[in-house]
């Protein structure tokens, strides 16, 4: 089983990428962000018609969330508890059923925070802690448990290129990573370190020639629970994607997984 995070950057703008990318790449659970689109107006006859459900968590213009499976989920939950008065579209939980687990998955648009000094920060540092909550209440049900997406959050120094370029930063200030750091440390894995140590970006940005100079940065991770871990078999970032035509500024992330 494969199962991916992907923030589009804009559904319709990547529409012909991802059906492509779907076709080629043939992932069974995908989480996308940013998607940037209503619920009514998610192009989602494109994808149903190459075999794939899809749970949507829309906004107009902003924000947006969406799963997309080979198989019907169980359950759908959308939004982030802990805060009534939030409802920005950020978060959605499927619920899946294999011949022998009970899958959990969730893609995740974590704030931005920028710039620092405004209200915006405070929001992502608030996000942050009822995502630290919502993770501690989903491990206690000891399932394969996997907390994907775009948490605009450089965990390390080596997370980019060039570091200089991000200090005072939302993504890197040292409250931040230390959220991070908390999340973690319930008892999730980030995927990708647990294969590599070497630099791997998920983001170039459009301005300053940053994907031919390869001045990326990685803020798209899968956090997986030690039920999850022990099944995976194999983690990758996906990019070339990024020098495709129309790319999103953002590439895949992948696991595969034996069950």
């Amino acid at each position: 089983m494969r199962i991916a995070t992907w923030n589009v950057n804009g559904i319709r703008a990547r529409m012909d990428n991802l059906v492509t990318w779907l076709r080629h790449s043939t992932p069974d659970i995908v989480c996308l962000q940013e998607t940037k689109s209503t619920d009514e107006q998610f192009p989602r006859a494109p994808i149903e018609a190459i075999g794939y459900h899809v749970r949507t968590y829309g906004q107009k213009g902003f924000n947006g969330v969406a799963l997309l499976s080979r198989m019907n989920p169980d359950e759908i939950n959308c939004g982030l508890p802990g805060d009534v008065a939030d409802k920005q579209a950020r978060l959605i939980e499927g619920v899946y059923s294999t011949d022998k687990n009970v899958m959990r998955v969730v893609s995740l648009y974590l704030p931005n925070g920028n710039p620092v000094q405004s209200n915006k920060y405070t929001y992502k540092l608030s996000w942050m802690k009822r995502l630290c909550d919502f993770a501690a209440s989903r491990l206690r049900f000891e399932e394969l448990f996997i907390l994907a997406g775009d948490y605009n959050v450089i965990a390390t120094d080596m997370d980019a290129k060039n570091p200089i370029n991000w200090v005072d930063n939302a993504f890197t200030l040292s409250s931040t990573r230390a959220a991070f750091r908390e999340l973690i440390n319930l008892g999730l894995t980030d995927a990708i370190r647990a294969v590599s140590s070497d630099p791997e970006y998920t983001f170039w940005d459009y301005q300053a020639q940053a994907w031919p100079k390869n001045d990326g940065i990685r803020i798209d991770y899968l956090l997986l629970s030690p039920e999850a871990l022990d099944k995976m078999t194999h983690a990758f970032v996906q990019k070339k994607m990024r020098g495709w035509e129309r790319a999103s500024d953002h590439v895949p992330v992948c696991i595969d997984f034996s069950c």
